[in-house]
């Protein structure tokens, strides 16, 4: 039996990861250190299904100060997806939680690994406003936040380890993953909310910005494929949905599931946030077997019908008297 070490196990795409190892037989050992940036109950009702599997074991910790290496010498795979998220959130004094969650951790786990495939959950924001749409792996990266910034460090870490140090190094580019579980900050998940609660929807920009928006499922795809199949060390790979489309035409296709016209209100855009992403997967699709098989309606469908069913609340239980 094949066994996993899965960083991040408790967030949005790791809990996914996660549930798909173990239902294809992985052993899987969990790392989370269920940091503030949304609720730890959230995180934990994300875990639901894995900590009923008796395959599946967590450990709570902060990675840059856990001894990793008996947690790595006693999997065959890393799937390394722990660290900080959010362009918004990381100007400022926050910006040392990035540097730590994701430059240094992910430092602290290559000393660690010997044989394993180490698998690094890389992102588009590495790109910025990008030279060329669609956009290849050789394309110099602009990063227009220090999210940004420090992903691109660490997943140069990953490629100088994978060149120089021997190790069996990927680092895969995820273009705006949604779907079930997403962050609560993240705009479909807002944007679902507001629906579910007859809310106005808040837009950053005009909503001319285009996104290759990605479903978890594909990811997690992508992801299992890079971990299981061979590949030169330090290779990187973009993993996107396959076509980009604006932010004011995932509204239209939320509006049309929602059954009525929504009522969005336009902001100033964010600071970080690149008008245009899109991935060129050829060489995913052509390395890594990856085809996305989720298109927007259909995903979009399953993120508004999981956000519909947390809402509704749970029933009441009346105690009764022992008299």
């Amino acid at each position: 039996m094949r066994r996993a070490l899965v960083t991040g196990c408790a967030g949005f795409i790791g809990s996914h990861l996660t549930e798909s190892l173990l239902a294809d037989g992985y052993e899987v050992l969990g790392v989370d250190c269920f940091n503030d940036n949304y609720r730890r109950a959230d995180k934990h009702a994300n875990l639901a299904a894995a900590l009923e599997h008796e395959a599946f074991e967590l450990i709570t910790g902060d990675l840059v100060t856990l001894d990793v290496e008996p947690l790595v010498a006693s999997v065959d795979v890393v799937f390394h997806l722990a660290g900080e998220p959010g362009v918004r959130s990381s100007w400022g004094r926050r910006f040392d939680r990035y540097t730590h969650h994701n430059v240094a951790a992910t430092q602290r786990l290559l000393e660690a690994v010997t044989d394993q495939r180490f698998v690094y959950s890389s992102s588009s924001s590495v790109y910025g406003d990008a030279l060329e749409l669609p956009t290849r792996e050789d394309v110099t990266p602009r990063p227009l936040s220090p999210y940004g910034v420090t992903k691109l460090a660490a997943e140069h870490l990953c490629v100088l380890y994978g060149e120089e140090q021997g190790r069996d190094t990927v680092s895969l580019r995820y273009f705006s993953v949604y779907g079930p579980r997403q962050r609560p900050d993240m705009a479909f998940r807002r944007f679902c909310e507001a629906i579910v609660a007859g809310s106005p929807i808040e837009l950053f920009g005009d909503g001319t910005q285009s996104r290759d928006f990605t479903y978890v499922a594909d990811i997690v795809a992508a992801t299992r494929a890079a971990g299981e199949l061979s590949t030169r060390p330090g290779a990187v790979y973009n993993i996107g949905g396959g076509d980009a489309v604006s932010l004011n035409r995932a509204l239209e296709l939320l509006a049309q599931l929602a059954g009525r016209p929504l009522d969005v209100r336009r902001r100033a855009a964010q600071t970080g946030d690149p008008h245009d992403t899109g991935a060129d997967t050829t060489r995913a699709r052509a390395e890594l077997g990856f085809a996305p098989a989720t298109d927007l309606e259909s995903g979009l469908t399953a993120e508004l019908a999981w956000v519909r069913e947390r809402s509704v609340p749970l029933p009441r239980i009346r105690s009764l008297s022992a008299s």
